[in-house]
This record gives structure tokens, sequence and C-alpha cells, in this order.
């Protein structure tokens, strides 16, 4: 698979990034309140740009990668998620996809990280030769840690990335012929995570 699957939630479209959401991704990536969980850098054009081409690269490379988030009703940008490789040097994520999440402000509070990340692990049983996804989410970060248990992880080490303390969560392949994962609607609008998994 060479480039991202378009899949649809009830309140999401996740596409395949392209060229013209650079200034949508620009606004995202350099919006501290957005980043303070992810590095704490706002990033600037250039490195938004070479992210977006690593995203291609991804699927290209891998067969997986992020997604964008775009609101079904007002066509927005809302977001990314999806799983990535990122060469961290930590052990445990080695040969594992690895999730990640992050919305605007205008996405925070609505569950739809939660609802993003259930369609993505969902395509992901059906189509990776994974056992386990894993991600990592900094210690203080409440929102996103309870994205990642409502969707299947839970916390199995804990870590140092560079100065930040970090929580590895782990998530098994779901079996059987449903496959997916289980969570109830009135979940999606929860508390949501700004962000999750720290993206490369």
């Amino acid at each position: 698979m060479t480039q991202a699957p378009i899949l649809q939630t009830d309140r999401l479209i996740l596409r395949p990034h392209r060229a013209e959401d650079f200034p949508a991704c620009r606004l995202l990536w350099n919006d501290p309140a957005v980043v303070r969980h992810i590095g704490g850098q706002p990033q600037d054009g250039q490195a938004t740009w070479f992210r977006i081409l690593r995203y291609a690269g991804m699927w290209s490379l891998l067969g997986y990668g992020m997604w964008a988030l775009e609101d079904r009703a007002s066509g927005a940008l809302l977001g990314e998620a999806g799983l990535l490789s990122a060469a961290r040097g930590i052990a445990e994520l080695e040969d594992v996809p690895e999730a990640g999440w992050v919305l605007a402000p205008t996405g925070w509070g609505r569950g739809l990280a939660t609802e993003a990340m259930r369609s993505v692990l969902h395509w992901a049983d059906r189509h990776l030769d994974a056992p386990v996804t894993r991600c990592i989410i900094q210690s203080d970060h409440a929102a996103s840690i309870r994205v990642a248990t409502k969707s299947g992880f839970t916390h199995f080490a804990d870590r140092m990335l560079g100065a930040a303390p970090i929580r590895l969560f782990e998530r098994v392949r779901a079996t059987g012929a449903e496959g997916g994962i289980d969570v109830p609607p009135s979940a999606f609008r929860d508390h949501a995570a700004s962000a999750g998994s720290e993206s490369p």
C-alpha cells in the first residue's frame, strides 16, 4: 500500500495528507498548546512540510502511516492520527507500529481522538501483520492516557524521552471475525486529547 486508504467515522474522514494541507498543518504544529506534550517546541514551516513528506514516505515504505483528520461536516482539517515508525532508540518500540494522534484546539473535548483511533486500529487489525501496537504518552498528559485506555491500550512500562518522563502502552491485536475494538459510542463524547504518542 503506497498511500493511506480513506476511512470514515460518524464525524470524520481519515484520508491521505495532501500538499494543500500545508497551511492548516503549519498552524497545527506551530501552536504551543498543541505541542505542549509533543516535544514542547512549536515547529516552523519547513519542519511541518518535511513532516508531511515523511507521512507519505511511511506509507510508501512501510505500508502504514498517518491520516489527516477531516471534519465531515465542514471539511476542515482537525488533526492527524495513525501509526508510525520513529526510530526513537526505545527498545520497546523497535519493529512495532506506534500509534499517535494530535488534534487542533477546535477538536478538543469532543471525543474525536478516540473516534479516529478506533478506526485506525480497526484497519490495522485487518491489514497489518503486527501482533501488538504501542504508544508513548507524557506521564502528565491525562487526556491522552484516557484516549489510549479507551482504545484498548494498557500501561506496561515507564521511560524517559529526553528530559520528559513517558509512559508506554500496548494493545494486543484483536482476533475473531469482527476484529477491531469495542468502544461504545458514548465514550467518543468524553474527554479527548490534544495529542497522544509523540509524532516523529
